[in-house]
């Protein structure tokens, strides 16, 4: 006897063919916005010479953590300059840029709002468990109808694969807030928002941190897969490699993902760590 099958993906298909119908007005609006970001950092970041932002990142580096990893960040970044990656290193760092700041606007307030709210909390933990088991190529097909090919769907997909730990993180950091110091809050006569500003934020910016870490990482690791989509950056050099069949070349793009993950993982965790303190 044959079971008739659930037409779960057709459903989905007319459900995103109805969106994209609905609401092309808002992704047109959207796709101009993020574009024009897109073009705008990449210009400010290529219009200031390579050993000038090499600097910059230095002092960075050596401010918020020590010299050690100033001079580790120089010899990586002069690294992929030699090897002539320097641009599709900018657009790389472009789009976790872009990606990571809209995923902690939206994970933050979802984050508050989960660590104050049982029921939300509740709620919200399946959907961010089905949103982190999904294989992250899945993200990449309702993108393009909504965006279409390039660096605007990549956001897209990026944002929503690397936004589960940043809200995990924040309401985490919240809910561990030690109980004794928010009833001290309670007795100086202290309201709800005076608690969360002054009192809960301040003592999980730790936590949040780490989460930030884990965001920058997924969507640096989600932009190098978009270069399917036909985003720029490194992906796009990993991706050329693969269909010329040139090793070589892949390994060197893969270097500098490396280094350039390394440095944005050293720096979060540094900046976590001084506010630790």
């Amino acid at each position: 006897m044959e079971i008739a099958s659930i037409p779960l993906g057709a459903w989905i298909e007319g459900g995103l063919n109805w969106l994209t119908s609905e609401y092309s007005v808002v992704t047109r609006g959207i796709s101009r916005v993020t574009e024009s970001g897109i073009e705008a950092l990449n210009e400010a970041l290529m219009w200031l010479p390579e050993w000038a932002l090499m600097a910059i990142i230095a002092l960075l580096c050596w401010r918020a953590a020590s010299i050690r990893l100033a001079i580790g960040a120089v010899a990586g970044l002069a690294l992929i300059w030699n090897l002539g990656l320097w641009l599709p290193m900018i657009e790389t760092l472009t789009l976790v840029v872009i990606a990571t700041l809209v995923a902690v606007v939206i994970a933050l307030p979802v984050g508050i709002a989960a660590a104050l709210s049982e029921r939300l909390y509740r709620g919200i933990m399946p959907v961010l468990d089905f949103m982190q088991t999904m294989p992250a190529f899945v993200y990449l097909i309702p993108a393009i109808p909504f965006f279409g090919i390039g660096s605007v769907s990549a956001i897209f997909a990026t944002v929503i694969f690397s936004m589960p730990p940043a809200i995990r993180f924040t309401t985490l950091g919240i809910r561990q807030v030690p109980v004794e110091l928010i009833e001290a809050a309670d007795a100086y006569g202290a309201t709800r928002g005076q608690k969360l500003v002054k009192v809960q934020l301040p003592l999980s910016l730790p936590t949040v941190m780490a989460g930030v870490n884990q965001t920058i990482m997924l969507a640096l690791s989600m932009v190098v897969i978009a270069a399917m989509i036909g985003a720029d950056g490194l992906g796009s050099e990993v991706w050329r490699a693969i269909q010329r069949l040139r090793p070589g070349d892949g390994f060197e793009a893969g270097i500098a993902v490396v280094i350039l993950a390394m440095l944005l993982d050293r720096l979060t965790q540094s900046l976590r760590r001084s506010r630790a303190k």
